[in-house]
């Protein structure tokens, strides 16, 4: 195999956290660095990083980070001479690593034919049941009957929930192929997709494995990842509770992982991941993926290997231990995404005004005692868009014990400043709490089992905004009078004499909050709120007595959006101004945009009669496709977008009138 044993400079082709979490290694191992770059990342973080850039013209995937020989020149240009591809986008391309091989470059990943041999989930399952590995068998779309009802669409040439559709429903399967072939042609450049029996409750359970050139194959450890959205992994931890718990499961595991690396000569680290039923032990081959996961952490903490440093050393030669270190203590990782998952996960964009955990916080670092790491690919002021995915960081706790690991993890995201667009943190922070989580009791079906509203619920519950929102209108207050040119000495409010209170309103998770209060010589006088004592106030901070007890409020501003920290959780207020600009106004029954993104189908045209609950449109955005459908019976009148249209937040999509009762319609449903 052409390929050079000496590697001075590596070129990552892909982008923020990924790209950062490689870079981290890099520099510890003394090696340079190299960014590729489209217009949509100009700013981000992995660019300044790097010790040189190189922009890929355009926005799109399929135009930038999927553009294999764009990015082996960028590797010339830059004079590195090695490309490590992260994971998604080329990670798993095996014509990709063949022409980076070709180019005389260092490819910091397995061979080629190991990639394409496993890059079919359909060819991938056949090798797996011959090296004697359990499988679920697998389903052709055009043969599949009532009788194998519910089945899961996959695409064959990706992973991470891109392509994938659960059928119940067999009239349903014809739209949900198609659906999910687009969006696999998309994200992965390769329409293909198959199917196979859905199970319900299953456990995911994944295997580490890591081989040199020399035979040498490590599993290094399991991972549970059974906690998922649109089958997107979100919590994911080491080791598997569900493996604990099962005597002999964790050998017969290994010895499964490391049969599916020897039977295609595997080289580097790779996931061979399984869905476990939870009876007696007994699972199935789902797929191997050949690359760094996004989950690794959560090894590394509780083996206290750098995996991204192994296979550094690995593509340059070098040799494994006979036999992998033993793994100790517990690690929980949880993904922070910028969307609402009360919303049915729908992604947002915009920009990221703050976020940092409290205490001491590693970054992209091995943690060698515990503590917590963050793995970021945004910063302060970073702007989400809708061309990547929606992922914003992740947060990892190791700990001696799986409790001690999901309460750290748990108080720091809960005091955590989170600012700017809505996330899933409440759901996080909630689902680390629950004590079907803290049993150990997780599996696929988590989110249905327990109850997504429930889970998605607010930390801070009503009575904690409202304190919040009076916190902010005294933090308000606090800021006018610093700015103030006169009376500047005086608290906003103030009267020699009683007089009308200082009246603000906010709104919130819990609706709309009317702060009405008066500072007098007394003290705090506020409506709804009696026995509460000002301690202090300023622009940022509050501090009030409630029954005796002193809290701490922090209040940060952007524009109209208040944020506020405490202890009894945090909120998200949006000020809400005395008077409405009459052009904020839209027409009553208007589907508005959720977010940014291009039209990529209309299944309805002006003049016709639409149900309730009757897809109007397809928005492609984050590399998903979301449906718009009709909130209500009625007729289409306006239809102001075409296909190819892009679109912003908030932008009139279509206008559906009731058809009986005149009156406006409710917002629009919206379907990933």
């Amino acid at each position: 195999m052409n390929r050079s044993d000496t590697v001075t400079t590596v070129l990552v082709a892909n982008r923020g956290e990924i790209a950062r979490r490689v870079f981290a290694s890099c520099r510890r191992a003394g090696l340079g660095t190299v960014a590729v770059l489209s217009d949509a990342d100009a700013d981000s973080p992995h660019v300044t990083e790097a010790d040189v850039a190189v922009h890929l013209p355009g926005t799109a995937p399929a135009d930038t980070y999927l553009r294999g020989e764009a990015i082996i020149a960028a590797a010339r240009t830059a004079g590195a001479d090695a490309i490590h591809p992260g994971y998604g986008f080329l990670s798993e391309n095996a014509e990709f690593a063949r022409a980076v091989l070709d180019a005389g470059l260092t490819w910091i990943g397995p061979d080629p034919d190991s990639i394409a041999r496993m890059g079919s989930k359909v060819e991938a399952k056949k090798i797996m049941a011959d090296a004697g590995v359990p499988v679920l068998a697998e389903l052709d779309p055009a043969a599949v009957t009532e009788a194998d009802l519910p089945v899961l669409i996959k695409a064959s040439a990706g992973g991470g929930g891109r392509g994938m559709r659960i059928v119940r429903d067999l009239a349903e399967l014809s739209d949900q192929l198609a659906a999910a072939r687009r969006e696999a042609q998309s994200a992965f450049g390769d329409p293909t997709v198959f199917c196979e029996r859905y199970l319900e409750t299953g456990r995911h359970i994944e295997v580490q494995v890591l081989a040199d050139r020399h035979g040498t194959v490590w599993a290094v450890g399991e991972r549970e990842c059974s906690i998922q959205r649109r089958h997107q992994k979100v919590v994911e931890e080491a080791p598997s509770p569900l493996v604990d718990a099962t005597p002999g499961m964790r050998e017969r595991l290994f010895e499964a992982a490391r049969r599916a690396a020897h039977a295609i000569d595997y080289e580097g680290a790779g996931t061979v991941e399984f869905l476990a039923t939870g009876q007696k032990g007994e699972f199935f081959f789902l797929e191997m993926n050949t690359r760094l996961q996004v989950e690794h952490p959560v090894t590394e903490c509780t083996t206290g290997l750098d995996l991204v440093d192994l296979q550094l050393q690995i593509a340059a030669g070098g040799r494994l231990d006979p036999e992998p270190p033993q793994a100790s203590g517990h690690s929980i990782e949880v993904r922070l995404y910028a969307e609402d998952p009360a919303q049915d996960w729908r992604p947002q964009s915009g920009t990221v005004h703050r976020l940092a955990l409290p205490g001491r916080v590693a970054e992209f670092e091995v943690l060698t005692g515990p503590g917590l790491r963050l793995d970021a690919g945004v910063q302060d002021g970073s702007v989400v868009g809708v061309h990547y995915d929606p992922m914003l960081a992740k947060v990892i706790a190791y700990a001696p014990t799986r409790d001690r690991a999901a309460r750290m993890l748990g108080t720091s995201l809960a005091r955590a400043e989170v600012h700017g667009l809505r996330t899933n943190r409440d759901l996080l922070v909630n689902v680390l709490r629950h004590p079907g989580f803290l049993a150990g009791n997780t599996d696929t079906a988590f989110f249905d089992t327990h109850g997504l509203a429930t889970l998605a619920a607010p930390l801070a519950d009503a009575a904690a905004e409202s304190l919040s929102a009076l916190a902010a209108a005294l933090a308000d207050a606090a800021a006018r009078r610093a700015a103030a040119t006169v009376a500047r000495g005086l608290p906003s409010g103030w009267r020699n004499l009683p007089s009308q209170p200082q009246v603000k309103r906010y709104d919130g998770d819990h609706g709309e909050h009317e702060v009405r209060y008066r500072l007098t010589r007394h003290g705090l006088v506020a409506d709804g709120h009696p026995g509460v004592v000002l301690v202090a106030h300023g622009a940022r901070r509050v501090v009030l007595a409630i029954d005796g007890v002193q809290r701490q409020f922090h209040v940060a501003r952007y524009g109209d959006a208040v944020h506020v920290d405490s202890s009894l959780g945090p909120v998200r207020l949006r000020a809400i101004p005395r008077f409405v600009e009459p052009s904020a106004h839209v027409a009553a029954g208007s589907l508005l945009a959720p977010m940014p993104g291009s039209v990529i189908r209309i299944g309805a045209a002006v003049g016709d009669a639409v149900d309730a609950g009757q897809p109007v449109l397809w928005l492609e955005a984050m590399k998903m496709e979301h449906i718009v459908k009709a909130p209500t019976a009625g007729v289409l009148t306006e239809l102001p977008v075409a296909v190819g249209t892009q679109v912003e937040l908030g932008a009139v999509l279509a206008v559906v009138t009731p058809a009986e009762s005149g009156e406006p319609s409710a917002p629009a449903d919206i379907e990933e």
